[in-house]
């Protein structure tokens, strides 16, 4: 919608930044009580490692956010009458992108560790702006999510990112989840 009403880039990113804000601080309070909110492999990832979140269900919630992804992306090109399928050809590459996944995903992963141990109540809120100022702070605008970078190489839109990009943000994400935990685990006393 943003790509359609203008053509100021800036405006595009913050009317992109504003919609993804709000309906994550919406879909974690309504259905974290239902499923924990697992909308990204990465976090579900380290829940498992965790011990909160079996493997078997691990996989399975990771298999869900994928597809989820996909039939998200193709469900918006429907709506806006795009061609349902559209591999990106936005060059998304480099170490400053993959350093900038990282350290989106290692923050978003400290929100939610440390979040989840001071204020349960406020993760939602607490995550919606977390990714709301990682979409300005971050080179690569914050996906943070593997499940989100996937989704965004099938649609050549304002928000896509090329195929042969994902496997960088993918490891970057992955990476940066996995340091949170390290640094929650010692950080917050946890075992």
């Amino acid at each position: 919608m943003a790509e359609s009403l203008t053509d100021d880039i800036a405006l595009a990113l913050l009317a992109n930044t504003i919609a993804t804000a709000a309906a994550l601080a919406v879909l974690i309070s309504v259905l974290g009580p239902i499923s924990g909110a697992h909308f990204n492999p990465a976090v579900s990832l380290v829940m498992a490692l965790r011990r909160d979140l079996s493997w078997r269900d691990c996989a399975a919630y990771i298999a869900a956010q994928i597809a989820g992804g996909i039939i998200g992306t193709i469900t918006a090109h429907a709506m806006f009458d795009h061609p349902l399928l559209a591999l990106s050809d936005k060059v998304r590459a480099g170490g400053a992108q993959w350093f900038s996944e990282g350290i989106a995903a290692f923050g978003l992963l400290m929100v939610i560790l440390a979040g989840l141990r001071s204020a349960r109540g406020s993760v939602a809120s607490l995550v919606g702006l977390y990714i709301a100022s990682a979409y300005w702070f971050t080179a690569s605008t914050s996906f943070a999510n593997p499940a989100v970078a996937i989704a965004r190489s099938i649609t050549n839109t304002f928000s896509g990112i090329r195929p042969i990009d994902l496997p960088g943000f993918i490891a970057a994400e992955l990476a940066g989840a996995l340091a949170a935990l390290a640094l929650c685990s010692w950080l917050l006393k946890e075992e």
